[in-house]
């Protein structure tokens, strides 16, 4: 078993910034794709950014592109999202999550993943 803790979330305003970590514990030997997913109030969770154990690989929602960054630091087993110019639409519940795959691959389905955190909020206001 994987154990997924994630933090860094909270309120900003529009235009802010934030950085949201996920710290694996539990089986983290071998290799796992990594993801962050979200979920707005009344809406379903929906993908927004993966990457592959390497760091080498990695995929963005069209929604996110070029205002979040993924990485992953696997010494400190701890996956990150940065993100930069947040806007009210990005407000949700932030999920990491991790499924064992090889080393340059990423997922980007829900049910690809067998392991998730509890979420973080983040919360941007206008």
């Amino acid at each position: 078993q994987v154990q997924l803790v994630e933090s860094g979330g909270g309120l900003v305003q529009a235009g802010g910034s934030l950085r949201l970590s996920c710290a694996a514990s539990g089986r983290t030997f071998g290799t796992y794709a990594m993801g962050w997913f979200r979920q707005a109030p009344g809406k379903e969770r929906e993908f927004v950014s993966a990457i592959s154990w390497s760091g080498f690989n990695t995929f963005y929602a069209d929604s996110v592109k070029g205002r979040f960054t993924i990485s992953v630091d696997n010494a400190k087993h701890t996956l990150y999202l940065q993100m930069h110019r947040l806007e009210p639409e990005d407000t949700a519940v932030y999920y990491c999550a991790a499924e064992r795959a090889n080393p340059e691959s990423y997922y980007t389905q829900l049910y690809e993943y067998d392991y998730w955190g509890q979420g973080t909020q983040v919360t941007v206001s206008s």
